[in-house]
């Protein structure tokens, strides 16, 4: 890769068609892999893990993967950014595993997992304010009862938000290249995971002292119909910290009476 001046614009391009590849194929195949378990080869048995009664709504689908498509484009160039930020010595991105040691692999992905979190918690509650919403958000909202293809599915103007942040956090934490990748597996999974409509993870799991913190199919279904709560992306801790957390994700809650935007 260093034998190529990616600053060039045809070389650029190339890398970024490369990319745009490579992120329609990720969002394809696990999108692809909940869609076919979930809704085609049994859906009966995961009937009572449904959390919203599902419709097999072939337009909102196809609406779905169009949008994803314009998604993965801002995605990839993105992506090509960040190949020239690092060819070009402004990132702390480094290739050999032994300059920071094994254990710090899992700590960088964590911390910039948190990052993400923070981020995303905060620019999700702006896009929710009535005007930015409306012109930016509601592409994503329009998909009321979620599916797998809908983890992707964003407004360009969104895309271009959600897609700034890792840039920005491999300019100061030193991360090994397949950590990278790693994060970005990771969030097209979580996303998958909370928007496939089939709580995949045990009775539960939502009172246990680890799975508290962690975000499903139907804590982040509850944000699609209630709008004003549960803002976070993979944990819960920000949702809880600030009183956005939904009552009605936790046992003995009286019914919310505000409306959604």
């Amino acid at each position: 890769m260093h034998n190529y001046d990616f600053t060039e614009p045809l070389t650029f391009l190339a890398l970024a068609g490369l990319m745009f590849l490579m992120v329609v194929f990720r969002y394809s195949l696990i999108a692809g892999i909940f869609y076919l378990v979930f809704y085609k080869a049994n859906p009966k048995a995961f009937r009572k893990r449904k959390v919203q009664p599902l419709s097999q709504n072939s337009k909102q689908f196809k609406t779905e993967f169009l949008w994803s498509t314009f998604t993965s484009l801002f995605f990839a160039l993105a992506g090509a950014g960040m190949v020239v930020l690092w060819q070009k010595g402004y990132t702390t991105v480094y290739e050999d595993i032994a300059a920071y040691g094994w254990v710090w692999l899992p700590i960088s992905f964590l911390i910039a997992a948190l990052i993400h979190e923070t981020y995303y918690y905060w620019l999700h509650r702006w896009m929710h304010k009535p005007k930015v919403y409306r012109l930016i958000h509601k592409v994503h909202h329009n998909s009321h009862i979620t599916s797998p293809w809908t983890s992707f599915s964003f407004h360009p103007a969104e895309s271009v938000l959600q897609s700034a942040i890792i840039p920005v956090i491999i300019l100061f934490l030193p991360m090994h290249y397949w950590t990278i990748v790693a994060l970005l597996v990771f969030m097209t999974l979580t996303s998958a995971i909370n928007h496939s409509n089939v709580e995949i993870y045990p009775k539960g799991f939502n009172k246990h002292w680890l799975g508290k913190w962690f975000i499903g199919a139907t804590h982040h279904s509850l944000h699609h119909t209630e709008y004003r709560f549960n803002y976070g992306l993979y944990f819960t801790f920000w949702d809880k910290w600030m009183k956005t957390e939904s009552k009605k994700f936790h046992p003995g809650f009286e019914e919310n009476t505000k409306k959604p935007i």
